[in-house]
């Protein structure tokens, strides 16, 4: 297992990971690369960050793609309380956590940047051609825009 922009092998690396983000969508991958982080960085701190996608009021248009329908707060409230719970659950003592709503590309960039992270874990979700092409992978566009090393985790099979 690499680290994108390294070029020594994950089980090789120096420790100087020290504050390390984690983005956390409650999916299999995002479990796996929450338990890599936990089990490969010992002593180091972990921030939970979960980003409430507030596209979700997006309505499918005609020609494939989405069109952006204006947020209906009722909804994107329940979402985040759903989520906070969830990730509460997620969180052991001495982590920290951060939920926010927008894109969850930006958002977690902009909450890495924030806190100063020097590492940010992803979990990658296998995707079709259609829905890569029309929407892209969350976990590649971290890695393109990301200033910091970006590790890629994909759940066992």
């Amino acid at each position: 297992m690499y680290v994108q922009g390294m070029t020594e092998p994950l089980n090789q690396l120096p420790t100087g990971f020290q504050r390390i983000l984690v983005g956390v969508d409650f999916s299999e991958s995002s479990q796996a690369a929450l338990n890599l982080a936990r089990t490969r960085f010992p002593g180091a701190t972990l921030r939970l960050v979960h980003v409430t996608d507030a596209r979700v009021t997006a309505a499918p248009d005609l020609m494939g793609g989405v069109t952006p329908a204006l947020p209906d707060p009722t909804l994107l409230h329940t979402l985040e309380h759903a989520d906070a719970q969830r990730l509460g659950r997620d969180l052991r003592p001495g982590e920290e956590q951060e939920l926010m709503v927008g894109d969850p590309v930006t958002g977690l960039l902009d909450a890495a940047r924030e806190w100063g992270a020097d590492l940010i874990v992803v979990g990658t979700h296998a995707q079709g051609a259609l829905e890569h092409f029309f929407v892209g992978s969350t976990a590649e566009k971290i890695v393109a825009r990301s200033p910091v090393p970006v590790l890629t985790v994909r759940a066992a099979r």
